[in-house]
């Protein structure tokens, strides 16, 4: 990978350049997210970039998608807890035309009151429909409750509690502290070269005010005690949905990528040990993983499984069962050889276009990834001993306190359930149309 980033005289540039096809993708990602949403008011950020999105340069919505659906692009915005990216693709020849629609996104948003209401609308019936979707149930519920009072717990989408709270000058507030030039990254892939990205970034960056970036007072999460039970319970539910973790990794670990190597055994891919136990010997959910997310801080281990109702208690068990036993046991030397090898050959996956290789190179700004995260990737995994991937596992991921979570019928199957959780320390059951606190 090979990149430009510009600092102390400008903005930071990341840039990928390829001749490949005549376009160009564009990412604008700012350094804060929804942790910076104002106390009561989850879901803040989320509004506020669909709101300047829907009326940059004063136009009506319809307005600016007729614009650069005449320019053959794409431009939308993702936010997650710690970052907000807009992004947008078009062909070289439009590049200047969506750059300009850009500009009106991030320093002209109307802010219009009807535009306003309306996505308050909008949101309201996404968190209704989102009531049907049992896996996202589990991981609302699943976050909020593993990370209790810390900010990771909140919702990106917020509650129907704090959109029906969140006010124009709330969102105009957050806009003024966290649109300005120095809490902006820029990454540029495709057919463009390092002079064009810098140029574009610079014409951007002029037009908004300038100040300090904001800053996140933070903490870093911590461990809640105990094996905990959180069944949400939603009536006539012949499939459970699961999630059974803790806290996990960091990448400033030492032992980060010694943990990522012992996960992919466990649960990180379609052969690791969780599918073969759980779904071919037994056939009790046709997926079983286990994820090590990465953040700036610290996030969740999970496992994830989604059996019939009759079958969630004994899949409880053996996922404890097998948890204990990679603890105790660890992976074996052939388990791990398979693994760095299938990293290692699946990583080009991840690098075989220019705006996979430049969000690369965004993640590790945004996230603060330690120095040659991805750029040394192959070698550092191809170094990892079986020792410390088995210290890891016993380091990082504890079988005492641990988060259950199941969405299901629980007049069917609560008890169950309760008795396949050895030492069980407290149980809450939830209705599934309940805002978590």
């Amino acid at each position: 990978m090979s990149a430009v980033q510009a600092t102390g005289k400008g903005p930071d540039v990341l840039v990928e350049t390829s001749r490949a096809l005549p376009l160009v993708s564009f990412s604008i990602a700012l350094k804060t997210g929804s942790l910076l949403d104002p106390q009561g008011l989850s879901g803040a950020t989320r509004m506020l970039t669909r709101w300047m999105r829907r009326t940059a340069g004063g136009r009506d919505s319809h307005v600016i998608d007729a614009e650069i659906d005449a320019l053959g692009g794409a431009f939308g915005a993702d936010v997650s807890p710690s970052t907000l990216t807009f992004q947008g693709t078009v062909i070289t020849r439009s590049l200047d035309g969506l750059i300009r629609i850009t500009g009106d996104v991030l320093a002209r948003p109307g802010f219009a009151e009807a535009e306003l209401e309306r996505l308050r609308r909008e949101t309201f019936a996404e968190l209704t429909e989102s009531l049907d979707d049992d896996r996202g149930l589990s991981r609302r519920w699943f976050r909020q409750k593993v990370f209790g009072q810390h900010p990771y717990a909140r919702s990106v989408t917020g509650t129907a509690s704090t959109v029906g709270r969140i006010q124009q000058a709330d969102l105009k507030a957050l806009y003024a502290r966290i649109v300005r030039p120095e809490n902006l990254i820029f990454a540029f892939s495709g057919d463009i070269d390092r002079a064009r990205a810098e140029e574009l970034a610079a014409q951007l960056c002029a037009q908004l005010p300038s100040g300090p970036a904001p800053t996140e007072d933070c903490p870093d999460p911590t461990v809640i005690a105990g094996r905990r039970l959180t069944f949400v319970d939603k009536p006539d539910r012949t499939q459970t949905q699961i999630l059974i973790g803790g806290l996990g990794t960091h990448a400033h670990d030492d032992d980060h990528l010694a943990l990522h190597v012992a996960n992919t055994v466990f649960g990180g891919t379609f052969t690791a040990r969780m599918t073969q136990e759980v779904r071919a010997k037994r056939g009790w959910s046709y997926g079983a993983y286990s994820s090590l997310p990465i953040d700036r801080r610290r996030q969740a281990f999970s496992m994830w499984t989604f059996p019939k109702a009759e079958d969630a208690a004994p899949c409880i068990k053996l996922q404890l069962e097998m948890l204990h036993d990679l603890r105790e046991k660890g992976v074996t030397k052939k388990e791990l050889s398979w693994a760095k090898k299938y990293l290692v050959r699946s990583h080009a996956f991840a690098l075989d276009t220019a705006s996979k290789r430049v969000g690369l190179l965004l993640d590790s700004a945004l996230y603060d990834l330690p120095p040659g995260y991805y750029e040394e990737y192959i070698e550092r995994i191809k170094a990892v001993t079986l020792e410390q991937a088995n210290a890891a596992v016993r380091k990082r991921l504890s079988e005492d306190d641990l988060l259950v979570t199941v969405v299901g019928t629980a007049g069917q199957i609560i008890e169950p359930v309760k008795a396949a959780i050895p030492n069980l320390a407290s149980s809450e059951v939830v209705p599934f149309d309940a805002e978590p606190s």
